[in-house]
């Protein structure tokens, strides 16, 4: 990416208009070539991510699909799908807040749309497996001047809707705020986190740093996601890819900022909080370039 991704992940917002332009071929052969040449996730997952040109009835068919608002002349999607594992979800929300960031930094505008996709029309394109979902896919496009009037309002709204970060950051256990000063080098790492993207703005994620791990839970919203009709239906878990979406966020600043690390999963037994929450992840800091 040429431009900081402390500066993308505040400069992404969810647009929902778009001109109706078509995207730019070299725009969209280096959107298709980042998409193909992703890495596997943080825990080896490898969804296929795809760019799909917008047909004329998608933005119409997304209404019916449980998605919410409304998308107007969206250009293209990219559509990930994945397959069953451990942390898929997780690993398909990494990867594809990674293709949004990298859209961003191209100019454009994006839009996560969670919803029913098994019997879409983006199933029926990307050829779907048996044992194989669409969590998501997202809206791109050349944001119009309303969407960028929408965009600026909405940045102001996200900053006063985010929890604040001795709601989500915590020092050794979850009874203990994590002082600011105490973040170091992954201070702008956690701030990303902060302005990372969820399904109704749930904010899932809760960290708990314990020496030179950082411990992600996901602290589930009741209800949300988990019933009967999102069972029948096959809606994925968006709470899980939003802990992908933290993580990416995580990663990507920590290491603009000079920071390295890796993913784990060791739980590290600290008492919860409540029945809603649980343990996902771990980074592992590299103490040689925390500084």
């Amino acid at each position: 990416m040429e431009r900081p991704v402390t500066a993308l992940v505040r400069e992404r917002f969810s647009c929902r208009t778009y001109l109706p332009k078509p995207l730019e071929e070299e725009v969209r052969e280096k959107l298709r070539a980042l998409l193909e040449g992703f890495e596997p996730g943080p825990f080896s997952g490898r969804p296929r991510l795809a760019l799909m040109a917008a047909a004329a009835d998608d933005a119409r068919a997304l209404r019916g699909l449980g998605t919410y608002g409304t998308i107007k002349d969206p250009q293209a999607f990219i559509v990930g799908i994945t397959g069953e594992g451990e942390r898929d979800l997780e690993d398909f929300g990494f990867l594809m807040e990674r293709a949004v960031l990298e859209a961003t930094d191209l100019g454009l505008g994006t839009c996560w749309l969670g919803g029913f996709f098994r019997k879409s029309r983006f199933a029926k394109k990307a050829g779907l497996a048996p044992r194989e979902t669409i969590p998501a896919v997202v809206s791109v496009g050349y944001g119009g001047d309303a969407a960028r009037s929408g965009g600026l309002f909405g940045r102001m709204s996200r900053r006063s809707s985010r929890l604040p970060a001795e709601q989500l950051f915590y020092l050794g256990t979850f009874d203990r705020p994590l002082p600011a000063g105490d973040a170091g080098p992954y201070a702008a790492a956690l701030e990303a986190v902060r302005w990372a993207p969820s399904a109704s703005n749930k904010q899932p994620w809760r960290i708990v740093r314990h020496g030179g791990r950082w411990h992600f839970y996901l602290r589930r919203t009741r209800g949300y996601g988990t019933g009967i009709q999102s069972r029948l239906l096959g809606q994925a878990d968006l709470q899980r890819v939003d802990m992908g979406i933290a993580m990416c966020h995580f990663e990507l600043a920590a290491r603009e900022a000079g920071a390295s690390g890796t993913w784990e999963i060791n739980d590290p037994g600290i008492f919860l909080p409540d029945g809603l929450t649980s343990y996902n992840a771990t980074w592992h800091e590299d103490k040689t370039s925390a500084g």
